[in-house]
């Protein structure tokens, strides 16, 4: 796939700053990957029990699964995880917020009287 250039202008206007838009951008993305990833897994998870048959890993490498060599094909056909969140982003479609750390009060230390 070819690399899709993105107007830097209409990007860094979906958060406040640049460095917001690709850190939003790249976290979305590892989302997307990993939601797939479990998608893939499941999929591969399932044809293994249909097939009920023991093999060993010398006859797995020997002989591919057709099906599963449809469904890694048809994985690999999908868009890639971070042109789907850089379009989420430019859409404005993903929603974020700050994490917000309280912080604890710190109470100035009465001096001790003397005596």
């Amino acid at each position: 796939m070819a690399v899709k250039p993105v107007d830097i202008e209409d990007f860094s206007s979906a958060a406040q700053d640049v460095y917001e838009a690709i850190v939003i951008a790249s976290k979305r993305a590892r989302q997307i990957h990993q939601d797939i990833k479990i998608e893939l897994n499941q999929r591969i998870e399932t044809l293994n029990q249909l097939s009920n048959t023991p093999e060993t890993e010398e006859e797995t490498d020997v002989a591919a699964n057709p099906d599963q060599l449809k469904i890694s094909l048809e994985f690999e056909k999908r868009a890639k995880p971070t042109d789907l969140s850089t379009n989420e982003v430019l859409a404005k479609k993903v929603k974020w917020r700050y994490k917000i750390v309280e912080q604890p009060e710190v109470k100035a230390e009465e001096p001790e009287p003397e005596e």
